[in-house]
């Protein structure tokens, strides 16, 4: 049982146990139900024969007078009732009407008395029989009339058949069921056995495909179209297998962007030294240029690391990173584009807020503040001279919206579907050139997965940009993140 419970129930024994078992116990119950009705017959028609030999013996008892007549003249009778009782394994007595016994095929009880229900309801006129199943024997008790007037009743027939030979004919036919059910058994045990093997074939092949999945060959081809239950299931773990894929490629991509970035400051800064010491007598205002550029590429650095920081904390627990409030995200916005001016200023851009009521919602404050601004920023950054950024803020009874519209320079259809990939970046020359590090948009989408928000993003080039977010007005933390 240590050795199951460890290893788990397999399913082969299961399904074995099942198909014998969904075989066997109509067999069993046929069986019973026929030695039953077997039986039943048998001594339904015992006690018919019984019935009627009675009733022939007492007739002729009738018509001879046998309760009236001399001993000597009912030799015949009385052989014929030795006979009677011999052929039932039986016994007849004649009962007269003062209860003695007369007659005894068994010669024990003549002139005992013998009273019991059956001899006083034939004395009444009416026959009575009787089975008694722990002693295995039938009691026949048959009126013996006056042959003056037939409905006086001068005596009682009773007689007793044995039901042993039926009893063991029903045991030996018992046994034959038995031995047949036994081997009906040892066959369907074997055909189980056989058929749930082939059964789970697919199966076995699904698992050596898994085990290779397991050792790292996630090309490992799994695909086992055998039943329509394995297709679906090789078709499940096939679109999971990519997304591991996309999933792994992702990540090496993702080093490879971060070593990329990392490094190019880096690399921007030691050019910038290598410059300056191999200058001689340099005028204070070239240091001071290169020590700003220097000093420029070190925030640069900080940027992106601080943003890959909040990454990483955001991927560990969404539920544990919330600090969630009561906001007023009409303020929220307002604060975002009070910040957000002297940028937009400078870029001869204006600043829109259109609020059509007023909204208070459960958020992170801070979060939420970071993503409105990455939205409003990467609007006012990729726009035109004398352009515009529009936001949008509406509710209704579940859900707040947010709009960020632009008339920027857009975003081509072929990069909408990785806009919000780390590191990815539409212009890569421009993004360095207005100081972005490709981790805006992604932190922005994480933000508002873990308020359980949806955020898309409609785009035409050179017509502006437009990207809507809804966020339910109330935070209901998911089962997968209060276990």
């Amino acid at each position: 049982m240590e050795m199951l419970r460890a290893r788990g129930l397999s399913m082969k024994l299961v399904l074995s146990f099942t198909m014998v078992t969904a075989a066997l116990v109509p067999l069993i119950l046929q069986a019973a139900l026929m030695l039953g009705s077997f039986q039943q017959n048998q001594l339904d028609g015992r006690s018919m024969e019984i019935q009627n030999q009675c009733a022939i013996l007492s007739n002729r008892m009738t018509r001879s007078g046998y309760m009236t007549a001399e001993k000597k003249n009912n030799t015949a009778l009385d052989a014929q009732m030795q006979t009677i009782s011999d052929l039932y394994n039986g016994r007849i007595v004649i009962v007269s009407s003062n209860f003695k016994i007369i007659a005894d095929t068994f010669n024990l009880s003549v002139g005992k008395y013998y009273i019991s229900e059956e001899v006083i309801k034939c004395f009444r006129g009416e026959a009575a029989s009787h089975y008694n199943k722990e002693m295995q024997y039938f009691a026949q008790a048959t009126p013996v009339y006056d042959p003056a007037n037939e409905k006086t009743v001068n005596g009682v027939l009773v007689l007793t058949a044995s039901t042993e030979n039926i009893i063991s004919l029903t045991d030996k036919i018992s046994g034959s069921a038995h031995l047949f059910l036994m081997s009906m058994l040892l066959v369907l045990a074997a055909v189980s056995v056989m058929a749930v093997h082939l059964l789970m074939a697919p199966f076995g092949k699904l698992q050596l495909a898994f085990d290779r999945v397991a050792q790292g060959d996630l090309d490992a081809d799994i695909m086992v179209d055998t039943y329509r239950e394995t297709k679906q299931l090789s078709e499940s773990v096939q679109k999971s297998l990519g997304k591991l894929r996309a999933v792994d490629q992702s990540r090496q991509e993702f080093v490879s962007n971060v070593s990329h970035e990392l490094k190019t400051p880096i690399t921007s800064i030691r050019v910038l030294a290598d410059s300056l010491m191999g200058m001689e007598d340099v005028p204070v205002e070239l240091y001071r240029e290169f020590m700003t550029d220097i000093s420029d590429e070190i925030d640069r650095e900080n940027q992106i690391i601080e943003d890959l920081l909040m990454l990483v904390k955001m991927d560990k627990s969404a539920e544990s990173q919330m600090n969630l409030e009561q906001v007023s995200i009409n303020g929220e916005l307002e604060q975002v584009l009070k910040r957000l001016r002297p940028i937009a200023k400078r870029k001869n851009v204006e600043l829109i807020l259109e609020s059509f009521r007023e909204v208070t919602a459960d958020v992170d404050r801070v979060k939420m503040s970071l993503a409105i601004t990455n939205l409003v920023e990467n609007a006012v950054k990729y726009n035109v001279d004398s352009g515009w950024v529009r936001v949008t803020l509406d509710a209704d009874h579940k859900f707040f919206y947010i709009t960020v519209a632009d008339s920027g320079i857009g975003i081509p259809e072929d990069c909408i579907d990785h806009i919000f990939e780390r590191f990815f970046r539409v212009d890569k020359a421009r993004s360095r050139e207005v100081g972005g590090t490709g981790l805006g948009l992604s932190i922005t989408k994480n933000v508002i997965r873990m308020h359980h928000g949806v955020i898309d993003v409609e785009s035409q080039p050179g017509e502006g940009t437009v990207f809507h977010v809804r966020i339910p007005l109330n935070y209901v933390p998911r089962q997968e993140g209060r276990t």
